[in-house]
């Protein structure tokens, strides 16, 4: 498929919508948490579910953290470089090929809510703790890891189905 004519289906119109979906419901999460939460501040539902205040300058898990500053300019550049990629990789997605578009359309949503973190803050927010050991997350990184595992699946047995459908 080519760029125009993926510019043209529905279907790539409705990823785009998704993926901006994640970036309000990313946004709006963050900034509510940020308007109640002090840093560090705990916020218990259950003995493994609960909200805090954190701010990742680093990567998933923290990478980067120590670069000194230089991580935001790095992260920020590669997630927009990615973000672009991603953009016109939904375009040129066979609308047949809904868990390949729809996965990339998460990692879309996920990517731009975090790079426009760092853009404003230096940081990402991350309010959301599982198992009180498990690193602080959110949305945006929910939305990544999610999309992913779909481009995984599809990966697996996705383009099997394209090689039965073509015999």
């Amino acid at each position: 498929m080519n760029l125009h004519k993926g510019l043209r289906e529905r279907w790539t119109w409705i990823c785009y919508a998704i993926a901006a979906v994640v970036i309000v419901v990313d946004q709006s999460s963050k900034h509510i948490v940020v308007a109640n939460f002090y840093e560090g501040e705990l916020m218990e539902f259950t003995s493994f579910f609960a909200f805090t205040l954190r701010y990742n300058p680093g990567a998933a898990f923290s990478m980067f953290a120590d670069w000194g500053g230089v991580q935001q300019y790095f992260l920020s550049g590669l997630s927009a470089v990615v973000s672009l990629g991603l953009i016109f990789w939904i375009a040129l997605v066979d609308k047949t090929r809904k868990f390949e578009a729809l996965g990339l359309a998460l990692v879309l949503g996920g990517a731009v809510g975090n790079l426009y973190d760092r853009v404003m803050m230096g940081e990402v927010v991350d309010f959301i703790i599982f198992f009180h050991w498990f690193p602080a997350f959110n949305i945006a990184d929910s939305a990544i890891t999610v999309g992913a595992a779909l481009l995984i699946l599809d990966a697996f047995f996705g383009r099997h189905s394209d090689a039965e459908k073509a015999n």
